[in-house]
């Protein structure tokens, strides 16, 4: 049952708070920027940046493996195939929806609204068995007395708790509900919005600015409107558009042309777009050359690895660790944690090319930390019998037990290890 009066609201932190908190987190309101355009995460993806940041950043989520692994005796892990998490996370989080687009989504609902939500179906043992997701708009995150979130379900107006919601927040100053970067950063967003209806609106007029035609105060002036629409008529249709740029005019009776308004040059329009595409960028924290603005002060080191590193370690990682702790919080039992773990798989985003890797895996055999079954394993290929052998350098083995593996005497020790010191 829900009663109000139990709970506090926890506030979105913005620069232009909204004094109803039920019609923010609805997204019936906009927020109004000083560049005069309203802005919401609706209109905002209308914005070619910023939607190729946001679905940049849930395809890259989307597309990574999520593994839930069990801690084995020896030190190492094992998938937990078994476990109903497992299947949830890895194939079929719900009926409606598949790995790839739960994430997709809720990632997308990260990048533009900061929060996501998804009701957990436990069965009759508290094991997750159904992720619903939920529109960000239509939940409102409240404070108990107990100290912890509630969730307060706008459309059937009812509160559930920590234990029936997954939520995975961005960046927070409240710890109860993440910022959404379209609120936070609105007038950057509304000056890339007003810069493009700009120039929208000016190759919609066409590619000549709009300017006056003067006469001097000597010349008789034309007496009917339907003269001044004639005249005027006439010389768009004969020099107007651009099938007759760069043509000659000729006015009579001491007429001059005089142009109005700044061409696109000297309004340094493409010099605007491209600012607004490196704000919303450094917003989302995404290299230019991957929403395709190449330029030469832009890259991250001198090729697409070094590129490629550093947006997973920068950029991504910290979004994939977000998810794996509000999973581990939500999905996993308390009785679980200390043996089962939540982790995506980015293994595929971190290898370099062929010749690098071989040249890592020659090395890693040869010194002993890899055996013939894990560089398989890392290059996706099934294991073989007898790869799982390790070698180990025969200058690196302990004196002692290389003497007794070769029965020799401490004297033939010395001359082995002087031969192999020279070598």
């Amino acid at each position: 049952m829900f009663l109000p009066g139990m709970f506090q609201s926890a506030r979105q932190p913005t620069q232009k708070q909204s004094s109803d908190w039920t019609s923010w987190i609805s997204g019936m309101s906009r927020t109004r920027t000083s560049a005069g355009a309203g802005v919401n995460s609706g209109n905002a993806l209308r914005v070619g940046a910023l939607r190729a940041c946001v679905t940049l950043l849930a395809e890259s989520v989307a597309q990574l493996p999520c593994e839930l692994y069990r801690r084995t005796s020896d030190g190492g892990r094992e998938r937990a195939t078994g476990h109903p998490v497992y299947d949830l996370l890895h194939s079929q989080p719900n009926q409606k929806d598949s790995s790839f687009e739960y994430f997709e989504q809720g990632q997308g609902a990260l990048g533009l609204e900061g929060n996501h939500y998804s009701l957990i179906e436990r069965d009759g043992a508290g094991f997750p068995i159904e992720l619903i997701p939920i529109n960000p708009k239509k939940v409102q995150v409240l404070k108990g007395s107990d100290g912890l979130p509630y969730y307060h379900l706008v459309d059937i107006n009812e509160v559930v708790s920590m234990r029936q919601m997954h939520h995975v927040k961005s960046f927070s100053t409240d710890g109860y509900l993440g910022i959404s970067p379209i609120a936070s950063n609105a007038d950057s967003i509304g000056l890339a919005m007003s810069t493009e209806e700009h120039a929208a609106a000016v190759f919609e007029r066409g590619a000549t600015m709009s300017g006056v035609i003067e006469r001097p105060r000597e010349v008789e002036a034309i007496k009917s409107q339907e003269g001044v629409d004639r005249l005027l008529n006439k010389f768009t249709e004969r020099h107007g558009g651009l099938r007759n740029a760069f043509s000659v005019a000729l006015l009579q009776e001491g007429m001059s042309y005089k142009q109005l308004s700044m061409d696109n040059e000297k309004a340094q329009l493409l010099e605007s777009r491209k600012f607004s595409v490196e704000e919303i960028c450094r917003l989302y924290k995404i290299p230019l050359h991957m929403v395709q603005l190449n330029d030469k002060s832009t890259s991250w080191g001198s090729g697409i690895e070094s590129m490629s590193l550093g947006f997973v370690i920068y950029t991504l990682l910290p979004w994939l660790k977000r998810w794996e702790a509000a999973m581990r919080r939500d999905l996993l039992l308390a009785s679980e944690r200390a043996d089962l773990y939540i982790e995506f798989n980015v293994s595929g985003l971190l290898r370099g090319d062929q010749k690098s890797r071989y040249e890592s895996y020659a090395m890693g055999r040869q010194w002993g930390w890899l055996s013939v079954n894990d560089v398989r394993r890392l290059e996706n290929m099934p294991p073989i019998a007898g790869g799982d052998r390790y070698l180990t350098p025969l200058n690196m083995n302990d004196s002692q037990q290389t003497q007794r593996s070769l029965n020799a005497t401490p004297e033939q020790m010395q001359d082995i290890e002087g031969i192999l010191c020279r070598t």
